[in-house]
């Protein structure tokens, strides 16, 4: 082999074990550190809140009439349009008066002759008493006093036909058939030249109107409820409904807050032993007439006191074997595992009774993969709100809660 040969085997040698050198020291470098994960936390909320319970309603009218007719007779004419908003003594429908004017007629008549007759009678009995105080032997007792009587017959026939001009002229009137109150008025049930029978047997229901201003909520506390509001009552937190106005709040199908405040005006006085609730009413103002009879409903009441509280979202929360816990973030930015007593609902947020101080810093998203001791990097947020009610599950829901409230 000669020099040349050499050389190049030399090189070749060492190129290797450069490759080889290299390779080695990249193996024994150690890995760079990783970043500490990023989670949302969020302060609790502290509000000043109050216990309540929820319970399926019924919104009925504070005023509901049947509108029927007084007198019988053929429907002449209707004075209203179906649906719209009535006065009371407005004239709704007209039967047919010719019979009741001729009756009428016919009773004035008869007044002014018994009247004529009162007057002769009067007269006779003035002259003849004059007549026996200056001739009593012209006159005997016996004629006096059949004068007498004969005007105090004749005043009773006064009486009697000014009766019958009354009750006359009443069902004159009644053939005009007014709106008894003040509301909303339905459609009516026989249109004109129909024959309407009195209300005397029953009669023929025209139409119906209910009064929209102010509105009735019926619903049925459960007798635990109840229990608690008594207990408070008589540890002097709250003061009972039938001493004061009790609040209570109204929402609809569709609402997702409690727009309608009222008060209870109603509370029965005994607990229904079939159902173990007790019926209570509020009273809504209707002004825009948002709420109609008949509506299901949802109503609020407060059943505690005004009391300082910590709220977050439910989204924070987090199960172990069975105990409610939270992810605080501590001072070193590490995570602990916080048990904690759950509270009500409050505007969509879970107050937080016990295990929990106010500035403490809560994990509150992506709460699947933390494990206490986690090292992390806390990014602070706002406490994200949310709906109290969630529209898809009243749906779900209603027709269940609308056949309880309809069988009590």
């Amino acid at each position: 082999m000669n020099r040349y040969a050499v050389a190049i085997v030399v090189v070749g040698l060492t190129g290797l074990f450069g490759v080889l050198s290299a390779g080695c020291s990249r193996r024994a470098a150690e890995p760079p550190a990783q970043k500490p994960p990023t989670l949302m936390v969020s302060y609790p909320i502290e509000r000043t809140v109050t216990d309540y319970a929820d319970f399926p309603a019924r919104t009925a009218a504070v005023d509901s009439v049947e509108v029927r007719a007084r007198v019988w007779g053929y429907l002449k004419k209707v004075n209203f349009k179906e649906g719209e908003l009535v006065k009371k003594d407005q004239v709704l429908f007209e039967i047919d008066p010719a019979i009741y004017q001729a009756q009428y007629d016919a009773a004035v008549a008869r007044l002014l002759q018994t009247q004529a007759a009162l007057q002769l009678a009067a007269a006779n009995n003035l002259r003849f008493h004059e007549l026996f105080k200056t001739n009593p032997g012209a006159v005997s007792q016996l004629d006096l006093d059949k004068y007498i009587a004969q005007e105090a017959q004749e005043n009773a026939n006064v009486q009697a036909a000014k009766a019958t001009v009354a009750s006359a002229k009443l069902n004159l009137d009644w053939t005009k058939i007014l709106a008894p109150i003040s509301g909303r008025i339905s459609r009516y049930n026989v249109t004109e030249g129909n024959l309407i029978q009195s209300g005397e047997n029953g009669g023929t229901i025209l139409t119906t109107i209910v009064s929209v201003d102010p509105m009735y909520a019926n619903f049925d506390i459960d007798e635990h409820t109840v229990l608690r509001a008594r207990k408070l009552v008589r540890e002097g937190k709250m003061k009972s409904a039938r001493e004061t106005a009790w609040p209570v709040s109204l929402a609809l199908a569709t609402d997702e807050s409690f727009p309608y405040q009222g008060t209870l005006n109603f509370i029965d006085n005994q607990v229904n032993a079939r159902t173990g609730t007790l019926r209570v009413r509020g009273v809504f103002a209707n002004k825009n007439e948002s709420l109609s009879p008949g509506m299901f409903a949802r109503a609020r009441v407060p059943v505690g006191p005004l009391h300082p509280a910590l709220l977050l979202n439910e989204r924070a929360l987090d199960n172990d074997q069975g105990q409610k816990i939270v992810y605080v973030v501590n001072e070193k930015n590490e995570i602990v595992a916080r048990p904690v007593r759950l509270g009500e609902l409050h505007d969509g947020l879970r107050e937080v009774e016990e295990g929990l101080k106010p500035g403490e810093r809560i994990v509150v998203n992506g709460i699947q993969q933390v494990r206490p001791g986690l090292v992390v990097e806390p990014k602070l947020v706002e406490m994200p709100q949310q709906h109290t009610l969630n529209v898809a599950a009243r749906a779900q829901t209603s027709e269940r809660d609308v056949k309880q409230v309809g069988r009590r």
